[in-house]
């Protein structure tokens, strides 16, 4: 009986292994983030951690860029709670019923975000990206876009560009 456990064990150990090797760590590379995922006019969201991408059940990960001198659309994220680790550059968060509360963060910062507070995040600097790491509390990319609120700062629209997305003024001249 013993040796039959220890047999079993043995079997089981081996499909451990296999197991782990597929359902272990995952490793995402910063060129392989995913853009399909609830955007707010001004800035830019990735996705990384998902439960379609690594089967994650409480959390989700991404990036936030926000081009230099940008602000964001009002919105919220429902239930929601949110962690943003600023890594570069000069944030100001905006949140209330009409923005009337402001603070800022700077690279090595971490800024929380609580359920369902309306808010606009500015890139506080003129000249630099906002480069961000967002962490929510569940992997529904819940994104609340909110239109008729008449914030203090008015949001701006940004394009985003690189070498996938090009500038809408750039097929004009083509």
């Amino acid at each position: 009986m013993g040796e039959h456990h220890h047999d079993h064990a043995d079997e089981n150990h081996h499909h451990d292994s296999d197991h782990w090797k597929h359902n272990g760590i995952r490793v995402i590379k910063g060129n392989q983030l995913d853009d399909n995922t609830p955007q707010t006019p001004g800035m830019h969201r990735q996705a990384a951690i998902t439960t379609a991408r690594v089967g994650a059940q409480k959390i989700w990960a991404g990036t936030v860029k926000i081009q230099a001198d940008a602000k964001t659309g009002v919105h919220h994220h429902g239930a929601l709670e949110s962690v943003i680790y600023v890594v570069k550059g000069k944030a100001r968060m905006r949140w209330g019923e009409r923005l009337e509360y402001v603070a800022e963060a700077e690279a090595g910062d971490f800024i929380f975000v609580p359920p369902f507070v309306p808010h606009q995040e500015i890139n506080a600097d003129p000249a630099n990206p906002l480069e961000c790491v967002l962490v929510r509390s569940d992997d529904t990319a819940v994104v609340v876009n909110i239109t008729d609120v008449d914030p203090v700062e008015k949001p701006e629209e940004v394009y985003w560009v690189d070498p996938i997305h090009a500038h809408p003024d750039a097929k004009k001249d083509q």
